[in-house]
């Protein structure tokens, strides 16, 4: 199972809402509407999916990778660096 199951719903909630930004801003585009607005609209996109992939990583640490510290071994280590990459990959967006 995964760690996110208990907020699937808000997260699916969370994607429509990012997914209707994005056609809004295709539509701004499309529209010839001001380059400002539009950088504003894709600030705003931005932000709807970092706090969707943080809310994902927070459920990660403390579902899969708690779950595989108890465990300890080679499976905590490598639970353990998907969620350092992870990390580092939203560090660097």
């Amino acid at each position: 199972m995964n760690g996110y199951v208990a907020n699937k719903e808000e997260l699916l909630n969370r994607l429509r809402r990012a997914e209707g930004q994005v056609r809004g801003i295709q539509r701004m585009v499309d529209e010839d509407v001001y380059c400002i607005d539009i950088l504003t609209q894709v600030s705003a996109a931005t932000k709807a999916l970092e706090t969707v992939a943080l809310s994902l990583l927070d459920d990660h640490l403390s579902h899969c990778v708690t779950e595989a510290s108890a465990e300890g071994g080679p499976v905590a280590d490598e639970k353990l660096r998907e969620a350092s990459a992870a990390i580092a990959r939203l560090v660097r967006s």
